[in-house]
């Protein structure tokens, strides 16, 4: 199954500084489906909430993306294995709240992230960054390390809102940090085919980003929700649910657009 051949190591980062649009979800499910698929993934937390970390059962140890990205411990050390076969964590905790002060000061600030996972990248088919609901330098970390950016968008009345001040910053990225930044595409989440409202916001997305929305669409589905408090990807939880049809047909997309 989906045996194309692609190019190792793309660093994608899932972001949308707007906060509860399936951006944790997106990263778990999407990188547990990615290694369903026999792909070699590499789940890294940038939240300091550590959403993505709970949600696949892993308790944060003594060393996780905060030690990592305060030069206290080689990014190899940190990662850990998942109940996902080919799927591994950088975890995150609330520690990590703390880079934002703490590297204020410090040396290649921005690129912090980018040097401590340059070797992972090269041993994984996917890297995903899942990033804080936030603009500030772990965004900015995350953003400067990423060959392209994932964004999910919830299909709800202000669904645009903030997403053009993240498009903005990914040019200032571009222009200042990553010159080769772009953007993997937006994936719209939560959707609820019988209402007027997601039909609507669906094609205002679509208008606004053309080409570069996924045809996947992330229905709403209550498996999706339950998952992370019994630490699993949703196609360990359940299957045969809608969300594990959709996260699975996510990734085959993924994979589609970079074989």
């Amino acid at each position: 199954m989906l045996k194309e051949e692609m190019r190792l190591g793309k660093v994608i980062a899932v972001a949308n500084q707007k906060g509860g649009v399936g951006k944790t979800t997106t990263a778990v499910n999407l990188g547990a489906c990615l290694a369903e698929f026999g792909r070699n993934v590499l789940l890294c937390d940038l939240d300091p909430q550590g959403n993505a970390t709970s949600g696949l059962g892993v308790r944060a140890g003594e060393e996780t993306s905060y030690e990592v990205m305060l030069g206290q411990a080689p990014a190899a050390r940190a990662i850990v294995p998942t109940s996902c076969k080919g799927l591994s964590l950088l975890p995150a905790d609330i520690r990590l709240a703390a880079a934002d002060v703490e590297l204020v000061e410090a040396p290649r600030r921005e690129y912090r992230f980018a040097d401590a996972i340059q070797q992972e990248a090269r041993n994984h088919d996917f890297v995903l960054i899942d990033c804080p609901p936030s603009l500030g330098l772990l965004t900015i970390n995350a953003l400067t390390a990423a060959d392209s950016v994932l964004v999910p968008i919830q299909s709800e009345y202000y669904a645009l809102e903030g997403v053009t001040a993240l498009m903005n910053t990914i040019s200032r990225i571009q222009h200042s940090f990553n010159k080769g930044l772009q953007l993997e595409g937006v994936v719209l989440t939560m959707f609820d085919g019988r209402t007027n409202l997601s039909l609507q916001v669906a094609a205002e997305v679509k208008k606004h980003f053309k080409s570069k929305i996924f045809t996947t669409i992330i229905p709403r589905n209550v498996r999706l929700g339950e998952a992370p408090s019994h630490g699993q990807p949703i196609h360990q939880y359940d299957s045969r649910s809608v969300g594990a049809e959709a996260y699975r047909q996510l990734a085959r997309e993924l994979i589609a657009r970079n074989a």
